[in-house]
């Protein structure tokens, strides 16, 4: 069982990680590896695609927005990104085949054009599954030969079917979270031990793992709260924010906890009562997994704000588009506790916290041959989708 992801971002790394503790708990497998392919690439290749991408989020998220939109064609960029990939990605190459996986799954569109291409050209006998970790479907997921998609939601399903996948090669499984979010908890230890108060509602502020973005401007802008609350800000790996955002608390450790990186997300986000952050597809499902309402704030254009659109027709959050009023957008929700009551109820309803178990009793009972879309299929997917 070979699970391959790319860091670009965390979203990929932690859904192959949830998958490979799934599958490693299971009796029918007999090995199991979880690699990152960036690390069978030279240091340019790597950094074009983590480091890059890193800094475009922090400082041209709207030329993010316009690639992702231009680029979102079906096949019609493959063929040279995929021969880019390949030029730079001998190490990958060999690893896999000497692996010699049976069942392969990636969690980044990169290694799974590279496996893709190995079996289309009967260089590796492997069944390819690709799990999506956006909630809508870019065409840099689409792959010529492959087993079955995993998707998040039935609406990205309809999507795949209208570009001509066969039905029965596309599962709706939510996007993969630790099993840890699975767990039950007892809600007032946790709360004492993380010194809040169980009474008073808990807002849950993150800046994500590398902490990017204007946490410390919200923070001040939280100051200015009608309602009595207490809120847990994430730093992420930024011990530089960290102290940022100590300065603008100023001890007032009442009423503000501010951590740097944490393992315990899975406990956070079920003691709190409404997480303000970006709605990455990894983040917002963890969220709504624990049944946690979203304040959705800074979303990089694409991918996030397709993720936004689906959270927010479901009654899941509200989206504040500018930080100025961030204040009045979480009072304004806080005034209405039933309305906080029905989008922790739409949060749960829409919620798939056992997607990894999914993906894992899928592919262990899969007895369907591998698929290569023909030449004819692929421009059919195309006409399909408006652009040949």
């Amino acid at each position: 069982m070979l699970i391959m992801s790319a860091s670009a971002g965390t979203g990929h790394v932690k859904a192959a990680e949830a998958l490979e503790k799934t599958f490693a708990a299971d009796t029918r497998v007999l090995e199991v590896v979880n690699n990152d392919a960036l690390q069978y690439t030279n240091k340019l290749f790597r950094d074009f695609y983590s480091k890059l991408y890193a800094s475009l989020v922090k400082s041209a998220p709207n030329f993010l927005g316009w690639w992702y939109k231009t680029s979102d064609e079906p096949w019609r960029t493959d063929a040279m990104r995929h021969m880019l990939d390949r030029l730079n990605t001998k190490p990958l190459v060999k690893f896999i085949r000497a692996f010699n996986p049976h069942i392969t799954v990636c969690t980044h569109f990169m290694p799974a054009g590279i496996i893709s291409h190995l079996i289309a050209t009967r260089q590796l006998r492997a069944h390819l599954s690709i799990v999506v970790t956006d909630f809508d479907f870019h065409a840099m997921w689409l792959s010529r030969a492959f087993q079955r998609y995993f998707v998040a939601i039935e609406e990205t399903r309809a999507y795949l079917e209208m570009l001509g996948l066969p039905p029965d090669r596309i599962t709706v499984s939510g996007i993969p979270i630790d099993p840890d979010f699975l767990r039950e908890l007892d809600r007032r230890a946790e709360c004492c031990r993380f010194e809040l108060d169980p009474a008073k509602p808990i807002l849950l502020l993150s800046a994500g793992a590398i902490g990017q973005g204007p946490t410390e401007f919200m923070v001040e802008r939280l100051l200015n709260l009608r309602h009595d609350v207490q809120t847990v800000v994430i730093c992420g790996r930024s011990d530089e924010l960290r102290q940022r955002v100590n300065q603008v608390v100023n001890g007032r450790t009442d009423h503000f906890k501010v951590l740097g990186y944490t393992q315990e997300m899975h406990i956070l986000m079920k003691l709190s009562d409404l997480f303000i952050g970006k709605p990455g597809g990894m983040t917002s499902s963890e969220a709504i997994a624990c049944g946690l309402p979203m304040c959705i704030v800074t979303p990089i254009p694409g991918q996030e704000e397709r993720n936004s659109d689906h959270l927010l027709e479901e009654g899941i959050a509200v989206k504040c588009n500018d930080l100025s009023t961030l204040a009045f957008k979480i009072d304004h929700v806080l005034d209405d506790p039933q309305r906080l009551v029905q989008m922790r109820a739409n949060a749960l309803r829409f919620a798939k916290p056992k997607a990894s178990e999914t993906v894992v009793n899928t592919l262990l009972d899969d007895h369907l041959p591998p698929l290569s879309l023909k030449r004819r299929e692929r421009a059919a997917s195309s006409s399909a989708a408006g652009l040949a």
